[in-house]
């Protein structure tokens, strides 16, 4: 078990056995799934408050899409979308805020006001100033796997053995943390579902996440209603249901990462997460482990 302790001094246990749900909150015009909903500030509020509710104990706010194609925006226009939300959430609620960037000057400014964790794509390959502001802040980080950038990523990605180049790369993303002066005890990794890898990619990666959780660091998955789900679910004619009728497919998954001892489920439905994962504890493992 891992306890994080966010910026604001807030504490949240974190393990195998204390499986935790992350709530999406997509501050963007463009975001898969959800692009549009919350962009602007009361609706982030509004979602944010109705995930606590369902039990999030953690939020991800995020300010920049990294769907497959997104364009990049600017940290003033990060900014612009995420600090009114921000003020707005994080005096109305103790779980963990989570901020979803890859750039140092948005962590900090987030940081500042009050959240309390940030949850890197890039696996801190991107920004080079990104670990120092985290490892000066003493906070922590999710370290999630992609190649290239979200506008390009799914243009051609290519792996010889996909789970094992995976988590030598996170590896790499492990040791700038620590070369930056980031506590092991800080860091979570994400084997980065859907980031520049092909369906095949990322369903050897879900049949491995126990050699995800086996490196000793909280493992993130965040499955919620991509397309690989959607690939599993078209019907008969090849028709692929849109994302927000993803939500079971994501539950399945949901359980299989719950069995291989993933610590944080990142998800757009928090209460079937959450109702999962309760039912899951009551029932779902055998005596003795």
């Amino acid at each position: 078990m891992t306890i994080l302790e966010g910026a604001s001094g807030r504490t949240l246990d974190v393990g195998p056995d204390c499986p935790r749900v992350m709530g999406i909150v997509n501050i963007t015009p463009d975001s898969f799934s959800d692009g549009g909903l919350h962009d602007d500030a009361h609706a982030a509020f509004a979602a944010g408050m109705a995930m606590v509710h369902d039990g999030a104990t953690i939020l991800d706010l995020g300010a920049e899409s990294t769907r497959p194609g997104a364009d990049a925006v600017s940290a003033d226009d990060e900014l612009a979308r995420l600090l009114p939300a921000l003020e707005l959430i994080r005096p109305a609620t103790e779980a963990l805020i989570s901020i979803d960037t890859s750039k140092a000057r948005v962590a900090a400014a987030a940081l500042v006001k009050g959240a309390d964790m940030i949850n890197d794509v890039r696996g801190l390959r991107g920004d080079p100033e990104l670990a120092h502001v985290v490892a000066d802040a003493g906070v922590p980080v999710v370290l999630m796997h992609m190649r290239g950038e979200p506008r390009t990523m799914q243009d051609a990605p290519s792996y010889e053995d996909p789970v094992q180049e995976v988590l030598d790369e996170l590896q790499e993303s492990v040791d700038i943390a620590r070369g930056a002066g980031i506590l092991d005890s800080r860091i979570l990794l994400d084997p980065g579902i859907g980031f520049a890898k092909r369906f095949e990619d990322n369903r050897a990666i879900l049949q491995a996440l126990d050699r995800f959780v086996a490196l000793g660091f909280p493992v993130v998955l965040g499955v919620s209603r991509k397309s690989l789900i959607g690939r599993a679910l078209q019907d008969r004619d090849g028709k692929v249901p849109p994302p927000r009728e993803r939500d079971i497919g994501t539950v399945a998954l949901t359980t299989e990462g719950w069995r291989a001892g993933v610590a944080v489920h990142r998800v757009h439905n928090v209460r079937f997460a959450c109702e999962a994962l309760r039912t899951l504890e009551a029932f779902g493992r055998k005596n003795g482990e």
